[in-house]
């Protein structure tokens, strides 16, 4: 039995581009390759947005402090002529950018929805179970610390679970996480971006203008009519995209909502499917041998079976996930870390906590996600078990979502965001950001050492047997 692999590398695959230098690509390869590494470790996004964190908060406290700020307000013009949209940068991260960051929030729920955990109810119901009381406990917290109407419109920040930590710290965890509990976290998470996008555009958007909601409309119109001609290219949509994005300002609601509305407008299904490419791609590969045979000296004739074959490898997988899955990498090492570099950054000596209300925010913020969301997520999710509503997961019993409950209360990317919305006030808003980064932490630290101390190694199999004898004991 030969010991050669089964399809052999071709040597032109092994050399590098024909304009390429070899040592200066050698030496980019040295660099590149570790960066690829650590980028292939689930809770690589997590620890990027940990240190940008970190670098904000730094910059923010440095003798050049004031350079954080000033970046931040640079002004950037986009028009024709008279017609100039002009804003800082500020805007264009957290509006601009941050869309794109929503439009895969929507890929990720209407793929749950299509074929997920979203996509039965009797599987939903515990999710859905645990984000309510996720969302719900955390808001009161902060409403019986902040009575007064200065500050009691904060309300919706606790609420939200950043999905990087979250999911980093149980990859941190390890085999201590059993496969199901990892699932029941991004269903939750998933859920709870749901109720976050709910409250923004329905508490934390200005009143509605209808021209604004015609505007978006005509670009709904616009993507709905593309995709009944057939329409797939996906740079084709970013016209309409931008049209439905304008229309969303215009209405005085949130225009990070355009995202959510075309990730939830992008189709599930696969045009070509597995089998369609396959068969495209054999044909494809057949008449690309047989013309570059023919055409040595006009390559040109390879563009036909060039084209079928890029088409087909475009339409082997659903759009909603292809799209997910290119935007993710820019998503998670880009758009995010950008989004945390502007908003986290505190200057600590300006955050007066003796001023009216600020000590009440800081306490209401931090103390929803800290306690809050645990509470919340565990006693809904055992409530909901009780009453026969739904069931828990093979695997995760009443440890597993008390674990789920504290990194469900690291909010960050999100939180930081609502935050934005809520509050105004540059006192309230810096004391705002602090306690959401001083709860973050400590509820992802919390988190690491429950998962510690309550799934060890035995804690998988541990889990499972006490859900087997629930599930027996419920049955009797």
């Amino acid at each position: 039995m030969s010991g050669a692999p089964e399809n052999p590398r071709h040597p032109a695959t092994d050399r590098p581009p024909p304009e390429a230098w070899a040592p200066a690509r050698q030496a980019a390869l040295r660099i590149v390759r570790p960066l690829e590494r650590f980028l292939k470790i689930q809770a690589a996004s997590g620890i990027l947005l940990l240190v940008t964190a970190v670098v904000a908060m730094t910059w923010a406290n440095s003798p050049w402090q004031h350079s954080y700020e000033a970046l931040w307000h640079t002004p950037i013009s986009f028009g024709v002529g008279g017609a100039v949209f002009r804003k800082d940068l500020h805007f264009w991260i957290n509006d601009g950018l941050m869309v794109i960051f929503f439009f895969v929030v929507g890929l990720e729920i209407r793929r749950e929805i299509h074929a997920g955990e979203l996509s039965d109810l009797k599987r939903a119901a515990l999710p859905i179970a645990a984000a309510l009381g996720g969302m719900l406990v955390p808001a009161l917290i902060y409403l019986s610390f902040n009575t007064s109407k200065l500050t009691h419109h904060g309300w919706g920040v606790p609420m939200a679970t950043d999905i990087a930590f979250a999911v980093g710290i149980l990859t941190l965890l390890g085999k201590r996480v059993p496969a199901a509990m990892r699932v029941l976290l991004l269903a939750l998470a998933i859920i709870d971006d749901i109720g976050a996008i709910l409250v923004i555009a329905l508490f934390y958007s200005a009143g509605v203008n209808v021209v604004g909601l015609l505007i978006a409309a005509a670009g709904v119109a616009g993507v709905l009519g593309m995709q009944r001609f057939g329409v797939r290219q996906a740079m084709a949509y970013v016209v309409p995209g931008t049209v439905v994005w304008i229309g969303m300002m215009v209405a005085g609601v949130h225009p990070t909502i355009a995202g959510v509305v075309l990730g939830l407008l992008t189709p599930a299904r696969s045009w070509f499917g597995e089998e369609g490419f396959l068969h495209e791609a054999g044909d494809a590969l057949s008449e690309f041998r047989d013309r570059s045979k023919s055409a040595a000296n006009d390559k040109h004739e390879l563009f036909n079976p060039l084209s079928r074959l890029d088409k087909a490898r475009r339409e082997a997988l659903p759009p909603v996930l292809r799209l997910e899955s290119q935007l993710n990498p820019w998503v998670a090492y880009g758009i995010m870390p950008l989004f945390a570099l502007a908003n986290a950054g505190v200057t600590v000596g300006q955050v007066h906590l003796g001023l009216e209300g600020t000590s009440a925010i800081a306490a209401g913020v931090a103390l929803g996600l800290l306690f809050g969301k645990p509470i919340g997520i565990v006693v809904a999710s055992l409530v909901s078990v009780k009453l026969g509503l739904c069931a828990l997961p093979r695997g995760v019993d009443w440890r597993g979502l008390l674990v789920v409950g504290a990194v469900g209360g690291v909010g960050f990317t999100m939180a930081l965001f609502i935050a934005q919305l809520a509050f105004h006030d540059a006192t309230q808003l810096g004391v705002a950001k602090l306690a959401i980064l001083v709860g973050s932490l400590a509820a992802g630290v919390g988190g690491m050492i429950l998962g510690r101390a309550l799934l060890s190694k035995g804690g998988v199999a541990g889990a499972a047997r006490t859900v087997t004898e629930a599930e027996t004991s419920t049955d009797m």
